[in-house]
């Protein structure tokens, strides 16, 4: 018999207690829930340490994107659900499974790569490659996204949006992640490309100007998401 355990706000307290995942998923509900969360899955952790910025990390990147994002959020009384607080190493399973039981409205997985000079400072905006599950009532868990790539490709309209507004240039993109592909809610998959000069920058440092922007944009966009999901559903995308 499984332990019972509450919802995990903290990796820790994923590690101390959690069930098997399940082999499938559930398609979307008809109607919207009436509790809004938002996952946020900063990507790497522990010995993944992801792509080199500079002078900095992938996996210090998207912590630290992540904390913040959260704290925006919760300012704006949006209910967030992360899958890492720390330096710490997840598999793809763990963080679908932190996703999952958050039944979120709402989950972006955040990642880094380093700018290029004929692109810098922007942002790549993926949604998973997988076909949309079209009148199956349940999906493998693997796949379990193409039952909500209609809703994931309307939330990835709004964050483009709102991005673009902000003055930051964005490319959408399709793309096979596994957490994406595994994650039961509107997904998005955020890829920061910031600006860093590691010749002149402190250690660890990298564009603040231009993520703090992209961090705005986000929960801009999260707060609108959270908008349309109180809509009637024929109002919605």
């Amino acid at each position: 018999m499984q332990p019972q355990c509450s919802l995990p706000i903290a990796v820790s307290a994923l590690l101390a207690c959690f069930a098997p995942l399940p082999a499938f998923a559930q398609n979307p509900p008809e109607s919207g829930t009436a509790r809004f969360a938002v996952v946020l899955d900063a990507a790497h952790g522990g010995s993944d340490s992801g792509a080199k910025l500079g002078n900095q990390a992938e996996k210090d990147l998207t912590l630290a994107l992540s904390i913040r994002l959260r704290s925006l959020l919760g300012a704006r009384g949006i209910a967030v659900v992360t899958t890492r607080e720390s330096d710490t190493e997840l598999d793809a399973e763990h963080r679908v499974e932190i996703a999952d039981r958050a039944g979120a409205a709402a989950c972006v997985e955040l990642h880094a790569a380093p700018a290029t000079a004929n692109n810098p400072s922007s942002v790549h905006l993926f949604t998973s490659s997988l076909a949309p599950a079209r009148d199956v009532r349940i999906t493998p868990w693997q796949t379990a996204q193409s039952a909500w790539i209609a809703r994931s490709n309307a939330l990835a309209a709004v964050i483009n949006s709102a991005l673009t507004q902000a003055g930051i240039t964005v490319t959408l993109g399709r793309a096979a992640l596994p957490v994406l592909d595994s994650t039961a809610c509107p997904a998005v998959a955020v890829e920061l490309a910031p600006q860093s000069d590691s010749a002149q920058s402190a250690p660890g440092s990298s564009d603040k100007g231009f993520e703090a922007q992209v961090v705005e944009a986000l929960a801009a966009a999260l707060v609108e998401w959270r908008s349309d999901a109180t809509q009637p559903e024929e109002r919605r995308p």
